[in-house]
């Protein structure tokens, strides 16, 4: 039976936090490890950014020991005790990888949420901040019927709208995060999950749709001439 082969340097990995970070800070992941690399984040995003770095190593560990496990329960190996032992190791490298990804995951949210605070008290009205026009977009196609398939060779998702509009797995992302639309995952993807605005969306779509008040006309002040637009003729 061949030995277990060592991770490799596969693309990062995606967290579940991945999306708060962007919301929080305006920037993508790979931007924001791009601009830590050029130095150019003050302290807070350095640490931020210095943290998740570790939790994306942390979570390829935990899939490259779960691909593992799934591939010596997958019937490629005799079973036999040697097969026992190594699943035995691998679960339990499995147990600590996870154990340390969630102890990176806390130490990443203690770093974000003083960051989510900030960004939120940038808008100290309590208004919905405005909708970006690429969200408007993706909203208006899902109204018409969306449904989110995974493409059966290459396994990238996306969703196709009845208008015939793709809009990217990762945007879904961002839109679900922010509580704008849902997906019946009843549904399998090879079929298509059915995605919709929720009434959270559906509200912001409204809002960013709705014209400015138009400006109330002045009054002139108590003994100012009138306008030659207000004089009467004579």
């Amino acid at each position: 039976m061949p030995s277990d082969p060592a991770p490799g340097t596969a693309r990062r990995a995606i967290y579940s936090l991945d999306h708060r970070v962007e919301a929080a800070t305006g920037h993508d992941i790979d931007t924001l490890w791009a601009h830590r690399d050029r130095g150019v984040l003050d302290e807070p995003h350095a640490r931020l950014v210095d943290l998740h770095r570790e939790l994306a190593q942390a979570e390829t560990s935990v899939t490259f020991h779960r691909t593992l496990l799934h591939r010596l329960s997958s019937g490629e190996f005799p079973v036999d005790s040697a097969l026992f032992t190594r699943i035995d190791r691998t679960v339990d490298q499995l147990e600590q990888a996870a154990g340390e990804r969630d102890a990176a995951a806390t130490r990443v949210l203690a770093a974000l949420e003083p960051i989510e605070t900030a960004a939120s008290n940038a808008h100290p009205g309590g208004g919905r901040a405005a909708l970006p026009v690429a969200d408007q977009a993706a909203l208006l196609a899902i109204t018409g019927g969306a449904k989110l398939h995974e493409h059966l060779l290459t396994g990238r998702m996306s969703v196709a709208t009845a208008s015939g509009t793709r809009i990217p797995y990762t945007h879904l992302q961002r839109l679900e995060s922010a509580g704008l639309v849902s997906r019946d995952t009843s549904h399998p993807l090879h079929a298509g999950q059915p995605v919709a605005l929720t009434d959270t969306g559906r509200a912001a779509l409204a809002d960013s749709r709705r014209p400015s008040p138009a400006a109330a006309p002045t009054s002139p002040r108590p003994g100012a001439w009138p306008s030659t637009a207000a004089r009467p003729r004579r």
